[in-house]
């Protein structure tokens, strides 16, 4: 597998650390609100890179954190009236509602930084101690033109990064660049005793902390989305570098942006949505099989009808399950012949097909061409007296392929209304009373809803296509 490294700006062959292990890192929210579709791509896309990892034989220790502290977290919980605890609290069961809802994986850690204060001071005691950071009435600076790399990963020079930093209107800092590793206590904020008072951590030292806790000194991946570049990940290198004198990871994984109707994501444009306001109107699933159909490192454009186009292909997908299912009850459970056993060994290229694209640096895009070349090919290949292992096999690699991707999570009857059942059993009831009339009346009803109802020789077959 070859993945592209933010860190050489090169696509680099991956070999893990140890072999058969990956030890992988993802950014994971600050929990003030629902997550929104900007960071859904993220969540989806490093979900399928650990389902691939996995599929192909890897044993994964995938740690994604809950920021549950910060300045945005503070501001909220004081506008409501509750502590930060309770909003951290409300917004982690929340994302695993919109997780589990796109398909995304528990990870095996989900570490929040108020449950590691003890290894975040312990990172920034070493820190001092070594000479990269210090202290001023409480705060503690990581001091930047101390580490020699910095600016590796965002390929940009000191100066520059001084230029853009993001930084408070202050003069105890010794460069612009200099950010906090902790923060003195303010009025009105949750707080923790340390060594230099009574404070919280900066945002950018709990991710250090926690890989190094978590996975140790050296990880093989870490990944985020393109904004996180700077300043957050260029600055875990340099504090994880400077205090461990280790390479921090091998591998640094970023997903493209995400825009809305061709223009940039912003509340201010009205053009800003939850997870939670997209799930409204389209399935959880069709979110994840639209942000899985182009490639990850590509700006992916949000639109209503690019939504609209996923959910009907992700249905013609389903179709060819569906099918499959239906030919299945009606197959007789006999030996393969010749032309059958042909047609199962066909099926491996497909397997293949998705795997080279898959190892060409997640090209989901390109794996989802082959989950439909496959459908095609059974579509077009597919006859009603196959022996039953025909649309087993036929069926385990659609499903099987589907996984590794997070799709195909559905039933049949899933993808189905409740209000579409009822008509589908009234129609039935109608052919055997021999009421042709009302049968068919229900029948154009089910298709302007988007379901097609055929009488076949094997039974009622049942599509969506809308």
């Amino acid at each position: 597998m070859r993945i592209y490294n933010t860190l050489s700006r090169t696509k680099e062959e991956f070999v893990p650390i140890n072999p058969g292990e990956v030890k992988m890192y993802s950014c994971g929210p600050t929990v003030y609100n629902f997550f929104h579709i900007g960071n859904a791509r993220p969540f989806i896309i490093f979900d399928t890179l650990r389902r691939y990892l996995e599929y192909i034989g890897y044993k994964v220790t995938f740690v994604q954190n809950f920021t549950d502290i910060d300045d945005k977290m503070i501001k909220n919980a004081n506008e409501q009236g509750i502590t930060v605890k309770e909003l951290a609290e409300t917004y982690i069961k929340e994302y695993f509602t919109d997780a589990q809802g796109l398909g995304i994986k528990a990870a095996t850690i989900h570490p929040k930084a108020t449950e590691n204060i003890d290894a975040i001071i312990k990172t920034v005691e070493t820190l001092i101690e070594k000479g990269y950071a210090y202290e001023v009435n409480g705060d503690v600076y990581f001091e930047t033109k101390k580490f020699s790399e910095y600016g590796k990963l965002s390929k940009m020079p000191l100066e520059d990064l001084e230029a853009g930093a993001r930084i408070d209107v202050t003069d105890i800092k010794r460069n612009p660049s200099d950010f906090a590793l902790w923060k003195a206590k303010k009025e009105g904020e949750p707080a923790w005793n340390s060594p230099w008072g009574e404070g919280r951590p900066g945002w950018h030292i709990e991710c250090s902390a926690m890989v190094n806790k978590y996975l140790g000194e050296t990880i093989d991946i870490h990944s985020g989305g393109q904004d996180l570049i700077f300043p957050h990940h260029e600055n875990e290198i340099a504090q994880s570098e400077c205090c461990t004198g280790k390479p921090f990871a091998r591998y640094w994984m970023h997903n493209g942006y995400i825009n809305v109707d061709n223009q940039k994501m912003s509340k201010s444009l009205g053009n800003f949505f939850t997870v939670r306001d997209v799930a409204k109107k389209y399935d959880y699933e069709v979110i994840r099989f639209f942000m899985l159909s182009a490639h990850y490192r590509s700006v992916i454009n949000f639109a209503d009808e690019l939504l609209a186009q996923s959910e009907a292909g992700l249905n013609r997908l389903y179709n060819c399950i569906s099918n499959l299912e239906f030919l299945e009850t009606k197959a007789k459970n006999r030996e393969l012949t010749d032309t059958e056993k042909e047609f199962i060994e066909k099926l491996d290229s497909f397997r293949e097909q998705f795997k080279t694209a898959m190892d060409d640096d997640l090209n989901t895009a390109d794996a989802i061409a082959a989950i439909f070349d496959l459908a095609k090919f059974i579509n077009s290949e597919e006859k009603s007296d196959w022996a039953l292992g025909v649309f087993e096999a036929a069926k385990g690699l659609m499903r099987e392929l589907g996984d590794v991707i997070g799709i195909f999570t559905r039933t049949t009857e899933d993808t189905i209304s409740d209000e579409a059942k009822a008509l589908i059993e009234k129609r039935a009831a109608a052919r055997a009373e021999k009421d042709w009339a009302t049968s068919d009346k229900i029948r154009d009803e089910l298709l302007s809803m988007g379901i097609e109802v055929a009488d076949t020789r094997q039974g009622v077959k049942i599509r969506v296509i809308k």
